[in-house]
């Protein structure tokens, strides 16, 4: 597949600045409704867009059974629960710090891919992981983060979303799927939004209608469906395919970076210079794998 790099800079602005974003509108909206159908919105909402646009464009939506199969597999592992279930952490813990937490996901693809795939690690691979994790300590260790009762329950959850998420990357970057990317996360998020609706059922959650959310919840749900749904979740896709899988997981480590300036523009939360200095870090282990060459 040819790269474009025009295109890959945007896909990467997109994963890293707007899923640093989703932090702040999950935890948003997650504190007015319950998680499973606040996701399950949300991914259905989107599909439906994405389809719409794709028939106007006058695209196929026909795949093939193996496509479909993989797609829904992809759609389990990265939204259904690497999502859904992420969600349903931010009752337990804040957002700032399950960005945190999800900064372990680097460290966690690349033992996948050392002992599952059986692949050497690089030097700098190693090295900006270990930054990225020391960065990570930095920002955890201040003694002014609070956790809220029963911390420990969101944490377990965010860790098996963690390893979800790995092998949803590992699998959708060797697997069949629809050559259009906006075709697969349409697809993904379709049989995501299904999964989680079930999932609601089954907690039996209780739904209500979008017009009597607060005001902020809409918004949030909004911005959760166009940028970090459709736009972000279609550039991962694409960034799968064209780049190592591992530099996508670089992410991780810019997602909290996001997750904290907007938690201190938007809730007046401050940024000590540890946090500062811990950033600085976690950017050169970015540095760090994304200079790796592929042979």
């Amino acid at each position: 597949m040819e790269k474009k790099p025009v295109l890959i800079i945007l896909s990467f602005f997109a994963v890293y600045v707007f899923w640093g974003s989703t932090y702040l509108w999950n935890k948003m909206a997650v504190t007015e409704l319950p998680p499973f159908m606040l996701a399950s919105i949300r991914f259905s909402t989107a599909s439906a867009i994405i389809f719409v646009i794709a028939v106007l464009s006058g695209k196929k939506l026909t795949i093939t059974k193996k496509q479909f199969l993989n797609t829904v597999l992809a759609g389990f592992l990265f939204l259904a629960y690497g999502n859904g279930v992420f969600v349903w952490a931010l009752k337990y813990v804040d957002s700032g710090f399950a960005s945190l937490l999800a900064s372990l996901q680097p460290l966690v693809l690349l033992l996948m891919m050392r002992f599952v795939q059986r692949k050497s690690l690089k030097i700098k691979s190693i090295i900006g992981v270990l930054l990225g994790l020391f960065g990570m300590y930095l920002l955890v260790s201040q003694k002014d983060l609070q956790m809220q009762e029963d911390s420990w329950i969101g944490i377990l959850m965010i860790m098996s979303c963690i390893i979800s998420w790995s092998a949803g990357s590992l699998f959708v970057a060797k697997a069949d799927t629809p050559s259009n990317f906006f075709m697969t996360t349409g697809y993904q998020m379709l049989s995501a939004g299904v999964i989680l609706a079930i999932g609601s059922w089954a907690f039996d959650e209780s739904w209500s209608e979008p017009l009597s959310w607060q005001l902020n919840t809409q918004i949030a749900i909004v911005c959760l469906i166009l940028f970090g749904s459709i736009a972000a979740f279609t550039a991962f896709n694409y960034l799968l395919k064209v780049v190592s899988t591992e530099k996508v997981a670089t992410s991780s480590y810019v997602n909290p970076i996001i997750a904290l300036l907007l938690g201190w523009y938007f809730l007046n939360e401050s940024i000590t210079v540890q946090s500062m200095i811990a950033a600085a870090i976690m950017l050169t282990g970015v540095y760090f794998i994304n200079s790796r060459k592929v042979r």
